[in-house]
């Protein structure tokens, strides 16, 4: 059984992204990291999201042991 990331069900807000990211996640009810994080780049630039943003979200989940697409990381 795998066990649960303890961040999974926190406020997107723990991850301490830039303002316009979050205004994004906002306009579109993304408001835990568990919405976020079974999302994959296609999704997200669909949202509206560049490149360099999307970078910025990868990185921030990967300091929690996530991943987009829902991958954990050890």
């Amino acid at each position: 059984m795998q066990k649960k990331n303890a961040y999974i069900e926190k406020n997107i807000n723990i991850l301490d992204l830039d303002k316009s990211i979050v205004e994004v996640f906002r306009k579109n009810d993304i408001v835990t990291i568990e919405q976020l994080w079974v999302l994959n780049r296609k999704k997200l630039k669909e949202l509206g999201l560049k490149d360099n943003e999307i970078k910025q979200i990868t990185i921030k989940l990967q300091l929690l042991g996530l991943d987009l697409n829902k991958r954990v990381y050890n």
